[in-house]
């Protein structure tokens, strides 16, 4: 065989296989597009089955990617959404009902239906509802915030120590006007670190008014500690506890335990305290035994 009918062997060697990879290719491309089309119409459970070594490997890889964000994105959007109608559902229950008793009280007073203690009575009544209402209004407004990326945080070099005494302080002529016995450790020494201090005022705030609320407790214990690695924020009341199946959704938006239902709380309380937290490079978490203790523990990593 002489070099010219090599040549054409050779050649007609690499077309067959250059056929064959494209008409493969080709397979793999309708398999990719047909996949894409469920896709499109909707269907982000459908994935495309990587084969090793194929052409379309890293192509096949990415798409399933852009898929499970894409799928992500949409559970994401269906939960927002599902939150905004329990918000919606809260709001008629959590703020249509107090406002429409606050008037029929107050209406009661201003016509003369009621004098004397009984006056008095209605007059504090309508007052407590409008704090609950003044609460769950600013509760709500931080949420926005928070849900909508709005909120500015502003992270600079704070004292943890002082900034704990700050917030506890406003708290004690509350412990003793509902006679909670109350024991704070906070170290003397000076403890730094880089912190937005609005958004640790108002976690703290949110857990210490949700102990108030909703715990019965007549002892809270706060103790602050702190190390190279750490600090460590803990909170303890001797409360009627969290049961053992609310442990774990405590801190989700809008939830409801059980014992707090009986005091019409707004379940955003501790979910803004969560994310505030988080913000400020810190974890919570909650322990309980109910009618014995319940603990809040703040971890902040240095």
């Amino acid at each position: 065989m002489d070099i010219k009918n090599i040549i054409i062997l050779i050649l007609l060697c690499v077309i067959l296989y250059l056929v064959k990879k494209i008409t493969h290719i080709k397979k793999e491309i309708d398999r990719i597009r047909e996949v894409l089309v469920d896709i499109k119409h909707g269907d982000y459970n459908r994935r495309i089955l990587i084969k090793k070594n194929e052409t379309t490997e890293k192509i096949c890889h990415d798409i399933n990617e852009i898929t499970l964000q894409s799928q992500n994105k949409l559970i994401e959007q269906k939960q927002s959404e599902q939150a905004y109608k329990s918000l919606m559902t809260s709001l008629s229950h959590d703020v249509k009902t107090p406002l429409a008793s606050m008037v029929g009280y107050l209406e009661a007073v201003q016509e003369g239906i009621v004098t004397g203690d009984e006056k008095e009575d209605y007059i504090k009544i309508s007052l407590s509802k409008a704090h609950y209402l003044k609460d769950f209004v600013e509760k709500l407004f931080d949420w926005v915030k928070l849900d909508s990326g709005e909120w500015k945080f502003s992270f600079v070099d704070k004292d943890l120590n002082e900034l704990t005494r700050n917030v506890i302080s406003d708290w004690i002529p509350i412990f003793e006007e509902k006679h909670i016995s109350y024991e704070i450790e906070i170290p003397e020494q000076e403890f730094y670190i880089k912190i937005d201090e609005n958004a640790y005022f108002r976690s703290l705030n949110n857990i210490i008014n949700n102990i108030i609320i909703h715990s019965n407790c007549d002892r809270v214990h706060l103790k602050l500690e702190e190390s190279d690695t750490k600090a460590t924020l803990m909170i303890l009341d001797n409360g009627n506890g969290i049961s053992e199946k609310d442990l774990p959704y405590i801190f989700d938006r809008m939830y409801q335990a059980d014992s707090s239902r009986l005091t019409k709380g707004s379940g955003l309380g501790l979910s803004i305290a969560k994310e505030l937290l988080r913000v400020n490079n810190a974890k919570i978490r909650v322990s309980s035994i109910p009618n014995i203790k319940t603990v809040f523990t703040v971890e902040f990593a240095m």
